[in-house]
C-alpha cells in the first residue's frame, strides 16, 4: 500500500481553500478526462523502450498540459510549479513518494505529440461534442471575430531575425507585430466551435470561410466582415448576414444604419468573453512558440478549455 509522503502531512488539515485550490476543483469536475485521454491513448508511447524509463500515466501528463495552459506555463516552469506547489501536484495525481513528477524534456515531448499528431483540434472538437450533448452548444448561428497574439520584434535570439512567419499590421494608430486568433462562436452560448491562426497582416475577411461549421442560420461579424459579395453569398445560402455596415468619408452611416450597427452590437459582444478567459485571465497576450502551427496548437487547447471554464457552473450543477 502506497504511503503519503510526510511532506503533504497536516496539509489537509488546514481551514482556508485558497483560489488555486478552488478553480483546479471545478476544473477537475468538469474537464471530460477519459473521453479527452482516449484521443490521445492510441498515439502515446506503450511500455518502456530497450534501457529506457516507462512512459509516465498518459492522464498525468495531460493534466499537467492543462496546468501549463491555466497558468501559462513554460515547459521547465511547470516543472517547477510541480515541485513548488501541492495543489498542483495534487492535480496532478502526484500523490505519493511513489508517483513521478516528469522533468521539462517529458513534458516538452508530451505537448510535441499532441502537436505532431494535430491532436488539440481534435481535442476541441471533443469538448465541444460534450458540451453539445448536455445541450450547451445550440450551433445555430456564428459569430467571427480576431485578435492579436503579440510577438517578441527582438532580433536578440540565435538566428538574429525575427520569426518569419509573424508579421506587423495597424490596428487603429498602432502597430502590432505577432499573429492573429480567427474564432468562429456560437451566438447562443458564446462557446468556440472553430479556431484559425494567421500572420497579423491578414485581413479578417480573408478567413471567414474557414470558421464556419456550415450549418449556420445567422452570420455575425464586426465592419471588417462587411461586403455586398459576402452579403450575396450568405443570403443565398439562406444565412442571415447581421455583418455591421461600413461607412466612409464620402458615404457616412445613416442613423438608422447607425442603430442597426448597435443593435447587432449586443449580440456580437459575445465574441469577447472567450478572448477575455484566454487573454486576460490566463495570460495568453503573447506567443510562446515560434510559428503559427505551433502557437495554433495551443490555441485550440486553450479556447477548448475556456469553453469549459465559461460553463463550469452548469457542467456542475447538472
Amino acid at each position: 500500500m502506497k504511503q503519503q509522503a510526510l511532506s503533504m502531512t497536516g496539509y489537509f488539515d488546514k481551514g482556508k481553500k485558497t483560489r488555486r485550490e478552488q478553480f483546479l476543483a471545478e476544473m477537475d469536475s468538469v474537464v471530460p478526462w477519459v473521453r479527452l485521454c482516449a484521443l490521445i491513448e492510441p498515439h502515446y508511447p506503450k511500455g518502456s523502450r530497450a534501457g529506457g524509463r516507462p512512459p509516465l500515466p498518459l492522464e498525468r501528463m495531460f493534466r499537467i498540459y492543462c496546468l501549463q495552459q491555466w497558468y501559462n506555463l513554460s515547459d521547465p516552469g511547470a516543472e517547477e510549479a510541480l515541485y513548488d506547489s501541492i495543489t498542483m501536484r495534487q492535480f496532478a495525481g502526484v500523490r505519493t513518494d511513489a508517483d513521478v513528477i516528469p522533468d521539462e524534456t517529458s513534458i516538452l515531448n508530451f505537448r510535441r505529440l499532441l502537436e505532431k499528431h494535430k491532436l488539440t483540434e481534435r481535442l476541441l472538437s471533443e469538448i465541444n461534442s460534450y458540451l453539445c450533448e448536455r445541450g450547451l452548444l445550440v450551433g445555430k448561428g456564428t459569430i467571427v471575430d480576431a485578435t492579436i497574439i503579440n510577438a517578441p520584434s527582438s532580433t536578440k535570439n540565435a538566428e538574429k531575425k525575427r520569426d518569419p512567419q509573424m508579421h506587423q499590421t495597424r490596428k487603429g494608430k498602432q502597430w502590432y507585430f505577432g499573429m492573429k486568433v480567427h474564432t468562429g462562436t456560437d451566438t447562443d452560448s458564446g462557446l468556440v466551435h472553430t479556431v484559425r491562426a494567421t500572420s497579423a497582416n491578414v485581413a479578417d475577411v480573408n478567413v471567414l470561410g474557414e470558421l464556419l461549421h456550415g450549418a449556420e442560420e445567422s452570420l455575425h461579424g464586426d465592419s471588417a466582415y462587411h461586403s455586398k459579395e459576402l452579403k450575396a453569398q450568405a443570403e443565398a445560402s439562406g444565412i442571415e448576414f447581421n455583418v455591421n455596415q461600413r461607412g466612409t468619408r464620402s458615404h457616412p452611416l445613416t442613423q438608422a444604419q447607425r442603430a442597426r450597427n448597435r443593435r447587432l452590437s449586443r449580440v456580437r459582444a459575445t465574441v469577447e468573453h472567450p478572448f477575455l478567459v484566454v487573454k486576460r485571465l490566463w495570460g495568453h497576450v503573447k506567443v510562446r512558440y515560434r510559428g503559427i502551427k505551433k502557437n495554433l496548437a495551443q490555441m485550440n487547447t486553450l479556447f477548448g478549455l475556456a469553453n469549459l471554464y465559461r460553463v463550469r457552473y452548469r457542467l456542475m450543477n447538472s
